[in-house]
């Protein structure tokens, strides 16, 4: 039963809600706020915007230290390669070019794109040091494969000889009777000898377009000194050795290239 002078449903229901009455002075929200708080201050300090911004700002310095440290332990790449051409410079006012060509030469002559040989299809310049081994530099190399630099200069070394109406380079759209097949058969510098020397190889085919009938062939060699025992040296001496090759093409061509009847 309620006790005298309270209600029965009052006291039903004290005794249901089971909770603690708040302490005098202190509003009844507060305490049961702080109830269920239940965390620690510290916890709550923790947890606080500008401690945990701190916090990742602390992290990535360190994260940044650690990456700089490791990038200054990292080899440092190496530098460009050096890059060298082969022109005919040397060789355009040279008078070895021409061997008593016919005079006002009426034939139509097209030069094909040199082959490479296996090996040498490349921009590496490439040197020996004992036979069948063959070796590239790794801070010097050409800016083209050494057969497309030829191509322009073979053109206008038989261009110069004035044994042919036309020198044209292949692929062209006008006829030819004549057609000039290269291949560079090797250009290295070998350092087995002292000095060092840089041997040029290259084989021509002179052949007649309308029967397909080889005219003339030959193969040309030439050796030439390098003049310091280092790539640069050697470019030195592939740019003679090209001179020379380049009038003695020029010569073998216009020696073999039919008379006009």
């Amino acid at each position: 039963m309620s006790p005298p002078g309270r209600p029965k449903g009052e006291y039903r229901s004290a005794q249901h809600e089971g909770a603690p009455l708040s302490p005098p002075g202190r509003p009844k929200d507060e305490y049961r706020s702080a109830q269920h708080e239940g965390a620690p201050l510290g916890w709550r300090r923790a947890g606080h915007p500008g401690a945990s911004l701190a916090g990742w700002a602390c992290s990535g310095v360190f994260c940044l230290s650690l990456l700089a440290g490791c990038a200054s332990l990292l080899p440092k790449p190496p530098p460009p390669p050096a890059l060298f051409a082969i022109d005919d410079s040397t060789a355009a006012g040279s008078t070895e070019f021409v061997a008593s060509p016919p005079p006002g030469g009426t034939l139509t002559l097209v030069v094909s794109a040199p082959r490479a040989a296996a090996g040498f299809d490349t921009a590496q310049m490439v040197y020996v040091r004992r036979l069948h081994q063959l070796e590239t530099f790794a801070l010097n190399q050409w800016v083209d494969t050494p057969a497309r630099m030829l191509e322009p200069m073979i053109a206008r070394a038989l261009e110069r000889t004035g044994a042919y109406a036309a020198v044209l380079r292949a692929p062209s759209a006008a006829a030819a009777q004549l057609r000039l097949d290269t291949d560079l058969v090797r250009l290295q510098q070998d350092f087995s000898v002292s000095p060092s020397q840089v041997r040029l190889t290259l084989r021509v085919v002179l052949i007649e377009t309308a029967t397909r009938q080889v005219i003339a062939s030959r193969e040309f060699d030439a050796r030439v000194a390098s003049t310091s025992e280092d790539p640069y040296g050697g470019v030195a001496a592939a740019h003679e050795a090209v001179r020379r090759l380049l009038g003695e093409v020029a010569a073998f061509c216009a020696g073999s290239t039919p008379r006009p009847r």
